[in-house]
């Protein structure tokens, strides 16, 4: 194996750059930007190691680190917390520069996953990004630890007819119609779990096409809702946190996201109505992410739908990421190149 391959190589970059005094509303997509590029170079140089957590844990390190010097003054709403029993990057913990001193950093939600799709990152399967999402303090939905949501994510186009609470079918034949698509054209985007058998006997019977995926269905969603992907819609149960970090990239690249929690226990269920939670709500874009100003940024880790995966090349170092500003409605893609050796410098 050619040595500059080897994850020890990279797992530990975790650089610490300047960041200069500019406005956020300006430059703080290209801030975060440069976190999940982080992220994702620590925690793709695990890629076929069969170590999830050796790959998720290098990538939140690197996020942790240089989420220090991004101006803002943020509250992990969404993190690795209780589901992956992380050190860091928790809910509730402080994050940015404004976490450190600065007052002038504006107040805000913070939604992280150093690693949507650490089982796709150990086994080298497609579609593992790292994501980081940003909303106005107070905007974000707290799901009162319910850890899963069923989803229906589309385009622009449908964005205004699909519903939740309507059958599989009748929401197709929405979806293509609106896509100006014959049903058997229509690929749906479902995660490859036991608990979705019937819903995929659904789509079938309907006369629509499955499109599996492993786990990550932030990059499906996203997918699901750009209108130069070969995706048209996400289906099924999955997790909630995933749900709100798909909703902050809908608000900039349009389409819909509907999600109603789905407690997998009565813990779950009796957190959630004690948080006030209407279990049967179909919550609307706006309800997971109430405000317009709110960024969205990921990394590919792996290639896939969404993105191209980092790639090591001696001391290069590629990667491809998306962000967007739903102010704005900006949507960028990043094409950055990497000198390993510069960036361990900022880890000493």
């Amino acid at each position: 194996m050619n040595e500059s391959l080897n994850h020890e190589n990279y797992s530990h970059l975790s650089p610490r750059l300047a960041v200069g005094d500019s406005e956020p509303d300006r430059n703080l997509a290209l801030e975060l930007v440069r976190v999940t590029e982080a992220a994702a170079i620590a925690g793709g140089a695990w890629i076929g190691y069969g170590d999830k957590n050796g790959a998720d844990g290098a990538a939140v390190d690197a996020m942790r680190s240089l989420l220090d010097t991004v101006n803002l003054n943020g509250v992990v709403v969404i993190g690795e917390g209780e589901k992956d029993e992380a050190p860091m990057l928790f809910n509730g913990e402080r994050v940015g520069n404004g976490a450190s001193g600065n007052e002038d950093a504006p107040e805000a939600d913070v939604a992280v996953d150093p690693i949507d799709g650490t089982r796709l990152t150990a086994l080298g399967y497609n579609n593992a990004l790292s994501v980081l999402a940003v909303s106005e303090r107070g905007s974000m939905f707290d799901p009162s630890a319910v850890f899963y949501m069923d989803k229906l994510v589309t385009g622009p186009e449908a964005a205004d007819m699909v519903d939740l609470r309507l059958p599989v079918k009748q929401n197709l034949h929405l979806i293509a119609k609106a896509k100006r698509k014959r049903i058997n054209q229509l690929n749906v985007c479902v995660l490859d779990r036991p608990r979705h058998s019937k819903l995929v006997e659904e789509i079938r019977e309907a006369g629509a096409r499955t499109r599996f995926i492993m786990d990550g269905d932030v990059a499906g969603g996203i997918a699901a809702a750009r209108e130069d992907s070969s995706v048209d819609v996400l289906m099924g149960a999955g997790g909630t946190p995933e749900g709100i970090v798909t909703a902050c990239a809908i608000k900039a690249v349009g389409g819909v996201i509907q999600g109603r929690l789905a407690p997998t226990d009565d813990a779950e269920r009796e957190a959630a109505e004690s948080a006030g939670h209407d279990l049967e709500k179909v919550l609307t874009t706006d309800d997971l992410v109430s405000s317009d100003n709110c960024y969205f940024a990921a990394t590919g880790i792996t290639d896939g739908d969404l993105l191209r995966g980092v790639t090591y090349s001696g001391d290069r170092v590629t990667t491809q990421s998306i962000v967007m500003r739903a102010k704005s409605g900006t949507v960028r893609i990043v094409e950055a190149e990497h000198r390993a050796r510069k960036w361990e410098s900022y880890t000493k």
